[in-house]
């Protein structure tokens, strides 16, 4: 399983990346392989701002859609529009090219209060 150490994570299987005030978001390695084949991603918030654990948009695997939820509080700046023509992405490389959503945070405190990599590698066994 691959659980990168410069990231932080939620118990719901999303994971952030911070550089400034601006987090990149996506679903974890272990949420891709749970979902199976990404078909399509939905996120209709863009320009929003969402509270924590807000949902931002919605993910389609072949057997199920699954809510996505915002690790922080803060306002929705992009969507990874490369998802559209290829959301396999999100299978194939979660931490890279399958990211999801750009984020203005409102309090970096709030990412630092996210888990680490060795307390998600504990919740997910």
């Amino acid at each position: 399983m691959n659980i990168p150490a410069n990231l932080k994570y939620t118990k719901e299987h999303e994971w952030i990346s911070l550089d400034g005030d601006i987090a990149t978001i996506g679903i974890t390695d272990f949420a891709q392989k749970e979902l199976g084949d990404i078909v399509f991603v939905e996120v209709e918030t863009v320009g929003q701002q969402l509270g924590a654990q807000e949902v931002f948009g919605t993910v389609e695997a072949v057997k199920t859609v699954s809510d996505l939820y915002l690790p922080v509080a803060g306002t929705i700046l992009e969507l990874n529009a490369d998802l559209a023509a290829e959301p396999e992405a999100v299978n194939s490389d979660p931490y890279g090219n399958g990211w999801m959503v750009k984020v203005k945070v409102d309090s970096i405190a709030d990412v630092e209060a996210l888990l680490d990599a060795d307390a998600y590698q504990n919740l997910i066994g």
